[in-house]
């Protein structure tokens, strides 16, 4: 099964395998880029333009894999965890399922899509049971479902972008000392928009928050000071055709707004709960990678900051070109949690 995500700047593709041992092989990844108002606050503006880049990204990747595994956006989707007697057939829970989430969804149940699982036993009251439900519009369902569709693919999955970047990050945490077991992680996802940010311990979100923050103002800046249109200021910003003064007049000045930014969002975490440290800070999303910006979280928090690479400790495919996929491996973070969603 494929991972594919679709996000506001990009899609993104990544095909997991395992070798003879049972060890994660990273056997394909590919991503294509989307202009800017394709799609909007997680809405398809531009259908056939997208269908359009995700088949040149099946095709580019090479891939004969059709089962794919997709995401929505976390403000398409309403979660909610209950409390549920314990021991009931499947049956009845999924009827009582229905009857609790008429309070919590504010439309019709005819008009969502909606599924639900079993955390496990109820940390507060004996014999009940801990339950996660998750609905999303139909219409946000079928949209993600039909670009796949157009691409020719077959939606086996559709996920919640930030379980699916967690689940891929929760291997990462699982290589710190202790097996990470206590162990507070700040991560953020800068992206083109938004930058989210989620602070897990032990497989658990203590706090999460959106920020309107991301690489589009970067490209914005480059607009201002050179006079570049947006296509030409993307373009040169991924290739790095940019004029001398770039680093110092440019670059650098967004460096330190995005540290201060980020310095922010933990400052709101430790003011809101018990907490006033975090282990590390983890970075990804296609802007995490600029130069210094890791180094300078570092020094502005007192917090490790490292940039992600959901690929860490895993094999290597033969298609895998090295060198692109490592630039570009904190892009990877969702698509590499919905790939994963194979082995589950």
């Amino acid at each position: 099964m494929l991972g594919l995500d679709v996000s506001s700047s990009s899609v993104k593709l990544v095909e997991l395998g395992q070798n003879k041992a049972g060890d994660l092989v990273l056997e394909r990844c590919a991503i294509e880029p989307l202009e800017r108002g394709w799609i909007t606050d997680g809405n398809i503006e531009k259908f056939d333009e997208v269908a359009e880049a995700v088949r040149r990204l099946v095709r580019k990747s090479g891939t004969k894999t059709r089962n794919v595994a997709m995401a929505l956006p976390p403000s398409a989707v309403i979660t909610k965890k209950i409390t549920l007697p314990g021991g009931m057939s499947d049956s009845e829970l999924e009827l009582q399922v229905e009857t609790e989430a008429n309070q919590y969804i504010p439309f019709p149940l005819d008009e969502v899509s909606l599924d639900f699982c079993v955390i496990g036993p109820s940390a507060n009251s004996a014999g009940d049971i801990e339950v996660l439900i998750a609905a999303s519009r139909k219409e946000k369902v079928q949209d993600i479902q039909g670009l796949a569709e157009a691409a020719g693919l077959k939606p086996v999955i559709v996920d919640v972008e930030s379980y699916a970047s967690r689940l891929a990050t929760n291997r990462l945490i699982e290589r710190l000392p202790n097996k990470g077991v206590g162990s507070i992680v700040a991560l953020f996802e800068v992206g083109a928009v938004t930058t989210s940010m989620q602070v897990i311990r032990n497989n658990e979100v203590l706090y999460d928050r959106d920020q309107a923050f991301g690489g589009a103002q970067l490209t914005q800046l480059i607009v201002r000071q050179y006079g570049f249109s947006m296509e030409e200021a993307e373009s040169k910003k991924r290739s790095g055709e940019l004029p001398d003064d770039y680093e110092s007049s440019v670059l650098n000045p967004f460096v330190e707004s995005m540290v201060h930014e980020i310095g922010r969002a933990l400052q709101f975490f430790f003011t809101s709960t018990p907490h006033n440290k975090v282990e590390c800070v983890m970075l990804a999303g296609g802007s995490a990678a600029l130069p210094g910006l890791t180094a300078a979280v570092t020094k502005q928090t007192t917090f490790a900051c490292s940039l992600v690479n959901p690929f860490e400790g895993m094999e290597m495919g033969e298609r895998v070109r090295l060198n692109k996929m490592t630039r570009e491996a904190p892009s990877y973070l969702t698509a590499c949690g919905l790939a994963l969603r194979r082995f589950l």
